[in-house]
């Protein structure tokens, strides 16, 4: 029996497998405001010492929101299921170009590279909170090197064969519709 070709996830399996997965990332940031909230009630001190400066509120940010999100894709991507809840819901994998499974280290790589716009708009609102004047051009640029590189990995999607967004071909992954899916959607025919 011949291996079967991979079905490739389109842009809108994509994107209701994020909203789905952006249930648990809201759940944790109104976690983390509660947190913050009654830190800053009772330790002013602790959570002014925290955002005093935009490199500080930076590495704190990072620290308390960017590192356990990334954290659940790597997990998760790199688990046996291949997949995130969201992505399991609506059926899909993510695998290496050759169909196997991601390694932490891929895993982390392809979440590092899809999470830059993210960090870079962080980056850009931390230093546009504590500038004392209009803020410097290099924030527009970089608010614009954001959308850039947002709109290259939708397009890349779109025009990509194998449905590849610029982060999944430089991390050498695919995100696919599971076989077991795929297998009983074809039953179903």
């Amino acid at each position: 029996m011949l291996p079967q070709k991979p079905s490739y996830a389109k842009l809108t399996a994509r994107m209701i497998a994020f909203a789905l997965d952006y249930i648990f990332i809201a759940g944790y940031l109104i976690f983390v405001v509660a947190i913050g909230v009654a830190l800053n009630t009772f330790f002013p001190a602790v959570t002014n010492r925290l955002f005093s400066n935009p490199l500080s509120g930076q590495m704190t940010g990072f620290l308390i929101l960017t590192l356990p999100v990334s954290l659940y894709f790597v997990l998760f991507e790199s688990s046996a299921e291949q997949a995130t809840w969201g992505k399991r819901k609506r059926g899909l994998q993510v695998t290496r170009t050759d169909g196997s499974r991601l390694s932490f280290l891929r895993a982390a790589s392809r979440t590092l590279l899809k999470f830059i716009p993210w960090e870079l708009a962080h980056t850009c609102i931390w230093q546009i909170s504590f500038a004392q004047q209009e803020p410097s051009p290099i924030i527009t640029l970089g608010f614009v090197l954001v959308w850039i590189l947002i709109g290259a990995n939708i397009v890349s999607l779109w025009i990509s064969p194998t449905k590849q967004t610029l982060y999944d071909r430089l991390a050498g992954t695919h995100v696919v519709v599971s076989r077991v899916l795929h297998y009983e959607v074809k039953e179903m025919r």
